[in-house]
């Protein structure tokens, strides 16, 4: 569940009316619920109380600091997948002793970085960069936690794009090649092969690959005969976007627990959309309504640029209008942004109320993968992000303005 709510056909956020928070700051703007992120990362640490996790939250589905705080502030650690997720993790206090380090393209500097702020653990997802974290390692005088990412082969329901586990993709490495690591372990003396991780893939729905790959994983500890004492299962829980059925937190632990109670592991997760996909919304407004031949257009101030995931990954997510009426006829359209693209759009054969301009829509299941993954395409400012905390709404990144642009350009004085 999540708390955005009609309330007399007028679409809130916890206690406070999206329309009105429309008419403050603006659109698009991204909204999210300080509460329902709570729930949700509450839901999960309930879930798997009995081998008492450490949940570190995917940063890389939404690196809002105020939405990382939150979490934080609930024991979050953090799932970190570059430098730029590790200064934002250091800038709200995060602790370092709670933050795993995932990536297949960890830089010099980067690995530096991490183990000067004493993170837990490096996922480590190659041979070659084993050996150059136990090269920065010996030269900073540092002893380093590593996990290996093992790539189960494993291919769960799913997007191809989402797809991490399976042995054509460029994550982790196969069982031959940790067991190489194993036996040549006296090559890294700088580090502690401290666990083991997987990582699947995401927007996952059902708990049969979980259990297939982490089976895979405990066999491969024991046949090998290897001393681990941390377990990461990594993330990529399902929300409901549609008409999908997710397993729920209960279920899923209900379906793994069984197979990780027992092993006495440090088990870790790194949940990010089950947290954050339900937990906002990105808000806009209707700019034209366009009629031809073969379609029917509603034009928004939110285009592609600000939503990537229904021209990027084929997602569905749910339109709904800030201010509904049922005396209004409906009708069908896709809704669409102002880039210059075809495949700018962030709904497709949608029955609506005929929107008109000015009326104010609501794209759902936006707070994963959303702003994160915005950009600055056909040089348009990105949106503002906006929390609703016990009743009040704050501004929790300032819409950027035209000069944002161009920070950092410089004309070379020969073309001056």
């Amino acid at each position: 569940m999540h708390e955005f709510q009609y309330r007399h056909n007028i679409l809130y956020c916890e206690d406070v009316k999206v329309a009105d928070i429309a008419k403050k700051v603006g659109t698009p703007f991204y909204l999210y619920s300080h509460k329902t992120l709570v729930d949700h990362f509450r839901k999960l640490k309930d879930a798997f109380r009995e081998v008492d996790p450490l949940i570190c939250f995917s940063m890389k589905s939404n690196s809002n600091l105020s939405v990382c705080k939150t979490l934080v502030n609930e024991g979050a650690g953090l799932d970190i997948v570059s430098g730029g997720e590790l200064y934002k993790a250091m800038k709200i206090k995060a602790d370092p002793r709670k933050i795993v380090y995932a990536s297949v393209g960890k830089k010099k500097e980067e690995i530096e970085e991490a183990i000067r702020q004493n993170i837990l653990l490096f996922n480590v997802e190659s041979a070659p960069e084993m050996k150059l974290i136990n090269s920065i390692a010996r030269q900073m005088s540092k002893k380093v936690d590593v996990a290996i990412r093992i790539n189960p082969d494993v291919k769960p329901k799913t997007h191809r794009h989402i797809t991490t586990g399976a042995k054509e993709t460029k994550f982790g490495v196969d069982f031959k090649t940790a067991e190489d690591i194993f036996d040549n372990s006296n090559l890294y003396s700088n580090l502690n092969i401290a666990g083991l991780h997987i990582h699947i893939g995401s927007q996952i729905t059902e708990s049969r690959p979980y259990i297939t790959a982490i089976k895979k994983v405990l066999g491969f500890i024991k046949n090998s005969r290897i001393n681990v004492r941390v377990l990461n299962i990594g993330g990529g829980l399902g929300i409901i976007y549609s008409k999908e059925k997710p397993q729920t937190a209960a279920e899923f632990a209900g379906a793994v627990l069984p197979l990780l109670a027992k092993t006495g592991f440090r088990i870790i997760l790194e949940p990010g959309r089950f947290i954050a996909g339900n937990s906002g919304i990105l808000v806009a407004s209707v700019v034209y309504v366009k009629n031809t031949p073969a379609k029917k257009f509603v034009i928004v101030d939110a285009g592609m640029n600000d939503l990537i995931r229904p021209s990027f990954y084929e997602a569905y997510h749910e339109v709904q209008p800030v201010a509904r009426s049922k005396y209004l006829e409906t009708d069908t359209f896709d809704i669409v942004g102002p880039i210059c693209e075809s495949g700018d759009f962030l709904a497709k054969d949608r029955v609506l109320p005929k929107p008109r301009g000015g009326d104010i829509l609501a794209i759902m299941s936006a707070g994963a993968y959303g702003f994160s993954m915005a950009s600055n395409y056909n040089a348009r400012p990105r949106p503002c992000e906006v929390m609703v905390i016990d009743g009040k709404f704050y501004v929790v990144r300032q819409r950027e303005k035209y000069e944002d642009l161009i920070r950092g350009e410089v004309i070379p004085s020969v073309l001056k």
